[in-house]
C-alpha cells in the first residue's frame, strides 16, 4: 500500500452523509442476514425470553398458561424486552417480534456509535462502521438482549451529553437523566457503562479546563452525578436491591472477556478480522490519517479499573465484567477519525468493511443454518406434547453447555410455553429479575435460582431419596412431571430410566421422554 496523495489531488472530503446512510444500510440488511433467515437464532437464553414475551402478550387469556404463570409489573431493571415485543406480537408472532427486536438492536448500536461520533467531532464519517463485525460477539450470542439494547442507548446517551455539553445546563442534565432512567430499565449494568462514558468525557473536560478557578470546575464535574440519583431511588425500589449481596469476584476469565468481543465460532475468522484491523489501522498510522480523540484514552483508563474491579456475579446475574469490553469497544471505535480525502483510502476503506461484514455474516450464517436444527427440532417435537403439561429440563452431559455451540438447545425446552402452554422448570422466574413468576401451586417444582437443570444421576438418585438431605425441585419427578426434555444425548443413547420414562421423539442431541406415572421400587 501506498501512502496517500497531497489534499489537492483529493477526490471529496470523506463519503457524503448520503453514502454513509446508504452504506450503512446496506451492511445492516448483510449482517441481519442470520437474524432474518433463522426464526430461532441459537443464542442461550433468546428462546427463554421469547417465552416471557409469549405469556405476558397473552396477559392471562390461555388458561393453561394462567394455571401456572401471573405477571407481576415491578420496578425490574431488564424490562425493555418485556415493554417492546408483546405490543408487536399484535401484528406479528413472537418469533418475527423477537427477530425485528434483534435488528432494531443492531441499529441502535451502530447509529449510536455514528452518533457519539458525529457529537465527538463535528461532522459525520464512514469510520464508525467497522463496528458492524462485532455486532455479533460473546455476549450477544449468551443472549443477555436487554443489556445489549443499552449498550445501543448508552452510546445515544454518550452523544447528547457530548452535544449539550457547552449548553444549558438544565437541559444537559434532564437529558442525561431520561437516558439514565431508560437505561436502568434496559439493564442495571448498561447505566454502569452510561456512567464510565460520562466519567471520561468529564475527566477529560476537567483537564483541559485546568487553567479555570477549580471549584467551579469541581462543581461541574459533580453535577455529573445528579442523573443518577433517580436510579438510585429506582434500584432502591426495585425487587432487585434484595440480590445485593449476591455478588462475587473471579481473577480468572478476565482474558476471555477480551476474546468475546472478537471470537464467537470460527478462531481463523477472529484472527483474520483482528489481524485485519490492526494492519490497516498500523498502515494509517504510520501515514498520519488515523486519529484518536483523547476522550478514547480516559475511557480506556476508566474502563480498565472498572474491568479489573468488577465481580463476575453482580447482582445475582452472571457475567458482569465480561459483559462490559463489548460496549466499551463501541464507545472507542466512535473516538476514531480517519482523514478520508483521498480516494484510495476511502475505497479501500469501503472494500474493508465490506470484505469483513461479509466473512463474520457468513461464519454465523454457516454455523447457525447447524446449530438451529436442534431448537427447530425441538419445536417441532412440541406437537407430541399435551397442552397445559408441565415439563422437566433435565442434562444427559453434565458438563455440556458451556460451548457456545450448545448455546441453542440450552434453554430450548422454554418453547413449550410458547407451544404447548406448558410449565417448564426452567423457565425464567426469578424475583427480582423478572416480572414473570410460577404460581405458587407449582413453585416448589420449578428452578426458582436460575441453577442447573438435574443430570441423569440425579434423577436416578431422587428414586431413592436419602433422609436428612435437602429436596430439590425435581425431587418424586416421576409423580410432578408430564415429560422430561433431555438435552444433551448421545445419538441413539439408551433410555436410562425405562420404568418411569417412555421416548417418544428423538432429536438432533436431545430426547423427549413422556413420564409413565409409576411408583419407584422402595
Amino acid at each position: 500500500m501506498h501512502a496517500p496523495a497531497t489534499r489537492s489531488a483529493r477526490a471529496d472530503d470523506d463519503l457524503s452523509p448520503l453514502r454513509i446512510a446508504l452504506l450503512f444500510a446496506v451492511l445492516l440488511l448483510i449482517i441481519a442476514v442470520p437474524i432474518l433467515t433463522h426464526r430461532l437464532p441459537p443464542m442461550s437464553d433468546y428462546v427463554n425470553h421469547l417465552a416471557r414475551m409469549h405469556v405476558i402478550a397473552d396477559a392471562g387469556r390461555d388458561p393453561n398458561l394462567a394455571q401456572f404463570y401471573r405477571i407481576d409489573w415491578q420496578i425490574v431493571p431488564n424490562l425493555v424486552m418485556d415493554l417492546i415485543i408483546p405490543p408487536l406480537t399484535r401484528v406479528m408472532d413472537v418469533y418475527l417480534a423477537g427477530q425485528a427486536f434483534l435488528i432494531l438492536t443492531f441499529f441502535l448500536i451502530m447509529s449510536g456509535a455514528m452518533a457519539l461520533h458525529r457529537a465527538l467531532f463535528g461532522r459525520w464519517s464512514a469510520l464508525p462502521l467497522i463496528g458492524f463485525p462485532l455486532l455479533y460477539n460473546y455476549v450477544l450470542l449468551v443472549g443477555v438482549l436487554n443489556y445489549i439494547v443499552g449498550i445501543g442507548l448508552s452510546l445515544w446517551g454518550l452523544a447528547f451529553w457530548a452535544a449539550l455539553r457547552e449548553r444549558n445546563p438544565v437541559l444537559r442534565l434532564g437529558v442525561a437523566t431520561v437516558f439514565a432512567c431508560a437505561l436502568f430499565f434496559c439493564h442495571l449494568y448498561s447505566v454502569g457503562v452510561f456512567g464510565i462514558g460520562l466519567l471520561a468525557f468529564e475527566l477529560l473536560r476537567l483537564h483541559e479546563r485546568r487553567s479555570e478557578p477549580w471549584l467551579p470546575r469541581l462543581v461541574d464535574f459533580v453535577a455529573t452525578g445528579l442523573p443518577f440519583l433517580p436510579v438510585l431511588a429506582l434500584l432502591r425500589a426495585s425487587p432487585t436491591w434484595g440480590l445485593a449481596s449476591e455478588n462475587s469476584w473471579e481473577p480468572k476469565g478476565k482474558i476471555d472477556g477480551l476474546i468475546y468481543v472478537f471470537e464467537i465460532y470460527s478462531d481463523v475468522v477472529a484472527i483474520a478480522l483482528v489481524a485485519v484491523v490492526v494492519t490497516a489501522s498500523a498502515w494509517a498510522i504510520r501515514h498520519r490519517i488515523l486519529r484518536f480523540h483523547p476522550l478514547g484514552w480516559l475511557i480506556l483508563g476508566v474502563g480498565f479499573i472498572v474491568y479489573m474491579a468488577m465481580p463476575r456475579v453482580l447482582f445475582g446475574s452472571y457475567l458482569a465484567d465480561q459483559r462490559l469490553p463489548i460496549a466499551l469497544v463501541f464507545m472507542l471505535i466512535a473516538c476514531l477519525r480517519l482523514d478520508m480525502h483521498h480516494r484510495f483510502v476511502r475505497h479501500g476503506f469501503m472494500v474493508m468493511v465490506l470484505a469483513l461484514v461479509v466473512a463474520r455474516t457468513t461464519e454465523v450464517q454457516l454455523a447457525w443454518q447447524q446449530l438451529s436444527r436442534g431448537p427447530l427440532a425441538v419445536k417441532q417435537s412440541m406437537q407430541m406434547v399435551n397442552l397445559g403439561s408441565k415439563i422437566l429440563v433435565a442434562y444427559a452431559d453434565r458438563s455440556a453447555g458451556d460451548d457456545v455451540r450448545d448455546y441453542g438447545l440450552l434453554h430450548a425446552a422454554c418453547l413449550g410455553i410458547i407451544e404447548r402452554s406448558s410449565l417448564v422448570t426452567t423457565a425464567f422466574t426469578v424475583a427480582g429479575k423478572q416480572i414473570m413468576h410460577v404460581r405458587e401451586a407449582f413453585r416448589d417444582r420449578v428452578d426458582n435460582e436460575d441453577g442447573t437443570p438435574p443430570s441423569v444421576d440425579q434423577m436416578r438418585a431422587a428414586l431413592e431419596p436419602i433422609q436428612g438431605e435437602a429436596p430439590n425441585y425435581w425431587e418424586a419427578w416421576w409423580d410432578q412431571y408430564d415429560y422430561v426434555y433431555m438435552v444433551f444425548t448421545q445419538a441413539g443413547q439408551e433410555n436410562p430410566m425405562p420404568d418411569q420414562l417412555q421416548l417418544v421423539v428423538e432429536g438432533p442431541r436431545f430426547q423427549l421422554y413422556r413420564v409413565v406415572r409409576e411408583q419407584p421400587p422402595g
